[in-house]
């Protein structure tokens, strides 16, 4: 049974998101999705409003996802729930440099540990939570970006 872990803030979950989570649900027998609590980044969302909107939205979708919180170092929780790889999405050439350095620390960290990257779906490859907000902040349409749920909240919050 291969077990993996998808990390991330989730400060709004986004369609970009949810379709690297889709994926890995196909390729792998089960996904944890860890939506990481970092006291040195404000978040728009406290961590139980991140965790709800995750819940709520991929509920409906996949049956193999847990959905945790964690905070401290990513390796340490990857080995405290028993999972085999961490599932990192890349949405464009950008994002590959910080990947591929956050890989080689992981694996420096943790050498069984291993780190697959999923290209996300072009259609949502310009998409960022950051961009996301601000596009809400100013009164912006973000349906097209995050599922209703979440643009519900967005709308309430900024």
């Amino acid at each position: 049974m291969t077990i993996v872990l998808y990390p991330g803030s989730f400060d709004p979950v986004t369609y970009g998101h949810l379709d690297i989570i889709q994926r890995a649900c196909r390729l792998f027998d089960h996904v944890h999705i860890g939506v990481v609590h970092n006291p040195s980044k404000s978040a728009t969302f406290s961590l139980e409003e991140r965790l709800h909107m995750i819940q709520s939205v991929i509920s409906e979708q996949v049956d193999n996802v847990t959905v945790h919180a964690y905070t401290g170092l990513l390796v340490e929780f990857a080995h405290t729930i028993g999972v085999s790889a961490i599932v990192r999405g890349l949405r464009a050439i950008s994002d590959f440099e910080f990947e591929f350095q956050l890989s080689l620390t992981n694996r420096q960290l943790s050498p069984q540990l291993e780190t697959i990257l999923l290209m996300t779906d072009s259609k949502y490859s310009y998409i960022s939570s950051t961009a996301i907000k601000q596009i809400a902040m100013y009164g912006g349409d973000v349906s097209s970006f995050v599922p209703p749920l979440v643009e519900q909240q967005l709308k309430e919050r900024l």
